[in-house]
């Protein structure tokens, strides 16, 4: 069983030095006016339309996910040691992308087996032998990272192919700023709102230098996706079009889209549609999402993709448990995050241990996502248990587990006022010229006491995340 959550405002009941000025501004507030602001941000939320769909819901409602209006507090220091740790990770991480589809020189080596390469669904044979412009593979990574203690952070899986969830991360500032500039009055707190300058430039370098002035757009599947809203926010944010795979053509290997003055050249593509439904005539066939002839344009070097196709490779949870190693292979330097500790059911002794101790597990499908498909043990039923154990027993190689961690808890505005409650943070790491990451990040929180799910489609919120300057 996990041990006591690491409280990040006050373990053993003493205020830590992040959290000092705000305790002392939270204990000046009234309860009625706290509700009443929490009141405020949802209607704020509803208004401004921060929505999101739930797959396999059958009523088709989209939902508002949940905002907690107590921030997470973050130390100058304490975020150095996450924004070092992401950076240097995602920067092995885009390495081993290059290795895979080059020389695999990893792999010769034996620090990754090879047959979780060969044998995995997102690995693209079709990349073989290519590198994109500037050799970046990954232009926006989202690191999810958990907190056991004092100074303990580790990641707890990485998102590479199309992460999502920034613009919660901007929003949820925007609103905090609206609804309590007195409290910023009072910190230091870094900023956030440069975030979508950073990317825009960031997209602009990988076009190339045969680009003079590059066209960026942002593709998305349509508004009926879960994070359509986020979508058309960047876009605007950036300033660039939001387009749809009708938008585009191909025509002699060059993407256009279409306007109303006419075609217009397009260079770098920031693509919300997973790599399957990209071009119908390389991938799934009967996609109507994607564009004809986009992933040659791509292998001629005419268009950037980003993020590139087959970075699903590095962000398998098969994977995970290679990449402290990969730091070690590629950087020549010791991992500053540590990984969770996994258990690969295609290994017999580990499959012996994890079918013993399912109640005490955290069991994922190697390739699942949004927490769907997942076994929290200590949180499930005999009967979910005995079932859960049925499918791994019929395909032990699509699942890994971990131990249930003691997530840190922050305090969280709920119905009975201030509680407790459990959190990770997703920052989100840019790569351009140099790899850069915002301060702060996506705080979830799962709102259910006791709950270690945090994410939005189970029930889970957010929260503004501050890094103090000073």
């Amino acid at each position: 069983m996990p041990k006591t959550p690491f409280d990040e405002m006050s373990p053993n009941g003493h205020i830590r030095p992040p959290y000092k000025t705000f305790d002392t501004w939270l204990k000046r507030q009234d309860g009625d006016v706290m509700a009443r602001r929490h009141r405020q941000a949802d209607m704020l939320f509803r208004r401004i339309g921060i929505t999101f769909a739930v797959y396999g819901d059958s009523s088709g409602a989209e939902r508002l996910i949940p905002f907690d209006i107590i921030p997470r507090i973050l130390s100058k220091q304490e975020w150095k040691t996450v924004s070092d740790g992401v950076c240097q990770r995602l920067k092995a991480l885009n390495t081993f992308i290059g290795d895979v589809y080059g020389a695999q020189e990893i792999i010769r080596a034996g620090k990754v087996p090879a047959r979780l390469i060969a044998q995995n669904d997102q690995f693209r044979q079709e990349m073989k032998g290519f590198r994109p412009p500037r050799d970046i593979y990954v232009h926006i990574g989202g690191i999810d990272i958990v907190r056991t203690g004092e100074n303990e952070f580790s990641v707890l899986e990485d998102n590479l192919r199309t992460p999502s969830g920034v613009s919660y991360m901007l929003e949820n500032r925007e609103i905090m700023m609206r609804l309590f500039p007195d409290l910023f009055d009072l910190h230091a707190v870094a900023p956030v709102n440069h975030y979508c300058n950073q990317l825009l430039q960031n997209l602009r370098y990988s076009a190339g230098d045969h680009v003079e002035e590059p066209t960026v757009v942002v593709l998305t599947p349509g508004q009926y996706n879960s994070a359509y809203f986020e979508h058309a926010f960047l876009a605007d944010e950036m300033g660039v079009d939001l387009v749809q795979g009708q938008d585009l053509f191909v025509d002699d290997d060059t993407v256009y889209m279409r306007t109303v003055e006419g075609p217009k050249r397009v260079d770098v593509i920031y693509r919300r549609i997973d790599d399957d439904f990209l071009d119908p005539r390389v991938f799934r066939k009967d996609s109507m999402l994607g564009v004809p002839g986009l992933f040659q344009a791509y292998k001629k070097g005419r268009v950037t993709l980003a993020n590139g196709v087959g970075t699903g490779i590095a962000d398998d949870k098969a994977i995970y448990d290679y990449v402290p190693e990969m730091i070690r292979f590629y950087l020549g330097e010791e991992p500053i995050l540590a990984n969770v500790p996994t258990y690969h059911l295609h290994r017999d002794e580990d499959r012996k241990y994890v079918l013993d101790h399912l109640p005490e597990l955290v069991v994922k499908e190697v390739h699942g996502s949004g927490g769907y498909g997942m076994l929290v043990g200590p949180k499930a039923s005999r009967q979910e248990i005995s079932e859960y154990r049925e499918r791994l027993l019929k395909d032990p190689e699509n699942f890994i587990a971990q131990p249930t961690l003691a997530l840190s808890t922050c305090p969280t505005f709920v119905a009975e006022g201030v509680a407790p409650r459990h959190v990770d943070l997703r920052p989100f790491v840019l790569q351009g010229k140099e790899i850069s990451v915002v301060p702060g990040g996506l705080t979830r929180v799962a709102l259910r006491e006791g709950s270690l799910v945090v994410n939005s489609s189970q029930g889970g919120g957010t929260k503004d995340t501050w890094v103090l300057e000073r």
